[in-house]
């Protein structure tokens, strides 16, 4: 059990530290667009921040749904 927190834990870490340098690699993006939800839609902004912070996103949630699966069994 304390592999899979350490694991968990390790990708936070990487995550994180990718989420910053994709802030850093974004300052200076001109295309830009907006997201539409069922409501609402988002500002304008850079398409490569969109598909980072999905792939952010997507790898954290993986690691959420390993992390649920193992205090289940």
């Amino acid at each position: 059990m304390t592999l899979h927190l350490k694991n968990f834990f390790s990708s936070i870490i990487f995550n994180s530290s990718l989420f910053i340098l994709l802030i850093i690699g974004i300052q200076n993006s001109d295309n830009k667009s907006k997201i539409n939800f069922v409501i609402d839609e988002t500002v304008n902004l850079p398409i490569s921040f969109i598909i980072g912070s999905s792939f952010i996103a997507g790898s954290v949630s993986g690691s959420f749904i390993s992390l649920f699966k193992l205090y289940k069994d």
